[in-house]
């Protein structure tokens, strides 16, 4: 087994303290982010930070619990527009040494995805920059951007619009048509 950590960040799991805390704090550098921005497809990412600490949780497992915060620029999903973004979301992660290797074609996902396989080496920026993908929006959108309704037709035809694809639209409408008048 490798002594050397798989990237600067990596604590080397049997060199941390069983009895204390072992705390970290992440600020990339301006030249770190816009190359973690690039990679991410984002506009832009500034104050970056991932804090907390790695403590043992029983006599083989650990937990890690830190404070990521954000701030991201990414394109409107409607206008394309750049849309920022705070981020600021507590982080936690259980390194559990009896899970079966996730990696197996016929095994089960934990439910629970805080779970992860305990490895020789845990590395709080790879989780940062987990959990900065997994806290980013999906669709973000600016103030006021909404999705219009686009209607293509051939030249002559009545375009076909969403309310005409329904096929119970019209059975309300209908329904007030086919009913009897009151005689009085």
């Amino acid at each position: 087994m490798s002594r050397t950590p798989p990237s600067p960040t990596a604590l080397r799991v049997s060199e941390l303290p069983q009895n204390t805390p072992t705390d970290f704090a992440l600020r990339p550098a301006a030249s770190q982010l816009k190359e973690i921005a690039k990679d991410l497809e984002l506009l832009g990412l500034r104050k970056l930070s991932f804090a907390g600490d790695l403590r043992a949780d029983g006599k083989s497992d650990w937990k890690l619990q830190a404070k990521l915060g954000a701030t991201v620029i990414q394109p409107c999903a409607v206008t394309l527009e750049p849309v920022t973004t705070r981020i600021d979301t507590a982080i936690e992660r259980y390194f559990k040494s009896d899970l079966h290797d996730i990696d197996a074609p016929e095994s089960e996902m934990p439910e629970d995805d805080t779970i992860e396989p305990l490895t020789p080496w845990i590395d709080p920026f790879a989780i940062m920059i987990e959990a900065l993908v997994l806290a980013l929006p999906l669709y973000p959108r600016s103030p006021g951007a909404a999705l219009g309704q686009a209607v293509f037709t051939a030249p002559g035809l009545a375009p076909m619009r969403d309310e005409d694809a329904r096929p119970f639209a019209g059975l309300a409408d209908l329904k007030t048509r086919l009913k009897p008048t009151d005689p009085e």
